[in-house]
This record gives C-alpha cells, sequence and structure tokens, in this order.
C-alpha cells in the first residue's frame, strides 16, 4: 500500500484488513498466557476482560466492513453498542490491574511503571473513541480516530510477542528494578506507524486534523510510562491506588 493510494479510499475501502492483522496479532501475543491455557484459567477477571477486548476488536473490524457495504443504519446500531461496551473495557482492565497489584504491601517504581503503563494507555484510548464519537456524523474524522484507538492497545501485545518469540532483544533495553523496559519498542513502532500515517493523510488530502493530535498525544503517553514512576506525585497516586 503505496502513499499514492489515497488514504481516504483505504480507510473506507480496506480498513477492516488493518484491524483484522490487529486481532491476530492480539491472538499471537496472548496465545501462550491466554488462549492456550482458556480451559486452565480459574480467574474470572481474565475471561472478563479477554472476552471484552475480543468484542471491541471484532466490533473495530465489523463497522467499516458495514460501511464499504454501504450497510450504514447497521454500523450506527452496532455504534451504539460501543456505548456500554467500552465501559465495560475500562472497567476489566482496571479489574484485572487491582487484582494483579494484590500482596503488594507498598509499590515500587516498576509498580508504578506498570502502572501508568496501562492507566494512561486508557486515558489516552478513552480521549480517542471520544474524539471518534463526537465527530460520528464526520465520517472521515470519525475514522481516522477510529482507526487510531488500537494504538495504546499494542504494547501489550508487542510486549508478550517480544518477550515470548524475540528474547534476544530484550537485551538491547535499560531495566528497572531487573525488569527489561520491553514498552519501549512498542512506543517506537507506534510513534514509526503515526508519523507514517501523518505524512500519507498530508500528501493524500493535505490533513494535518488527525494523526498529528493522535501523534503528539501517543508520544506523551509514552513520556509519561518512561517517566512518571520518578516523580512524587505518581508514587503518591500508585499509593492511592493500590489502597483502593
Amino acid at each position: 500500500m503505496g502513499l499514492k493510494m489515497k488514504l481516504e479510499k483505504s480507510l473506507y475501502q480496506k480498513s477492516y484488513l488493518f484491524f483484522v492483522v490487529f486481532f491476530l496479532f492480539m491472538i499471537w501475543g496472548f496465545w501462550f498466557t491466554y488462549f492456550s491455557k482458556m480451559g486452565e484459567q480459574l480467574n474470572y477477571r481474565l475471561h472478563f476482560h479477554g472476552i471484552t477486548l475480543i468484542l471491541w476488536c471484532l466490533m473495530l473490524i465489523v463497522q467499516p466492513w458495514l460501511i464499504r457495504l454501504k450497510k450504514v443504519a447497521i454500523h450506527k446500531k452496532i455504534g451504539i453498542v460501543s456505548y456500554v461496551l467500552v465501559p465495560l473495557l475500562l472497567f476489566s482492565t482496571i479489574y484485572l490491574l487491582k487484582y494483579r497489584l494484590l500482596g503488594i504491601k507498598q509499590m515500587s517504581p516498576y509498580s508504578n511503571f506498570a502502572v501508568a503503563l496501562v492507566l494512561n494507555a486508557l486515558l489516552v484510548f478513552i480521549i480517542l473513541y471520544g474524539l471518534a464519537i463526537y465527530h460520528k456524523n464526520k465520517g472521515t474524522i470519525h475514522a481516522r480516530y477510529m482507526l487510531c484507538t488500537v494504538f495504546p492497545m499494542i504494547p501489550p501485545i508487542t510486549d508478550r510477542i517480544i518477550g515470548t518469540h524475540l528474547p534476544s532483544l530484550l537485551k538491547y533495553l535499560p531495566t528497572l528494578e531487573g525488569y527489561p523496559l520491553v514498552p519501549i519498542y512498542s512506543f517506537a513502532i507506534v510513534d514509526i506507524l503515526l508519523l507514517f500515517l501523518c505524512i500519507w493523510d498530508f500528501r493524500s488530502h493535505k490533513r494535518w486534523n488527525v494523526f498529528p493530535f493522535v501523534l503528539l498525544l501517543l508520544v506523551g503517553y509514552h513520556l509519561s510510562v518512561l517517566n512518571f514512576y520518578k516523580f512524587t506525585f505518581w508514587m503518591e497516586f500508585g499509593e492511592w491506588f493500590l489502597a483502593l
């Protein structure tokens, strides 16, 4: 897919393929930790989170496909379901994060790093989804923001793929309390993809109204994850979150 092809045409005719690829990468990333062991997962929180995430991915695939088929009425009806699904996705993620912090008496730098990685991603996701809904009657803007909702979800997937299949890459990363900061690779991938979309959108339509903003938003998220754990305000927030 070259820059000569109009981005708008790709969004309306082929974006469902991007979401299919994302869904397959999600299955690959979580295969060894979840999908291959679904019968062994005794904690309902994992299934709750897994189901909401799978439903969100399926919705992302179906919605542009319906637009491609000009089934706008059905597209809008399914879109209403997201008003329930998104809060459930947010709740299930926070609920699972809280569960994983059980047994920790005091937040460590790496724990605060992990909390920033999850909660700040959710904040970015909410902003992007909210902007997509706000512009739901402006198809070109709506489609761009919905496409971008996957970017905050990429680190958990790529982290697992790298840790399982490309462990040799871990030695090149800085560490925190002995843990390699694997999301750095994910952040680089996301930023490069968004920079590509910025250039493609400008060359196709002379537009700077979505992807550059999303790039700045994601870079801010990435910097927050890599730095917040060092600051007192985030340490205090971490202790408050742990005590909830």
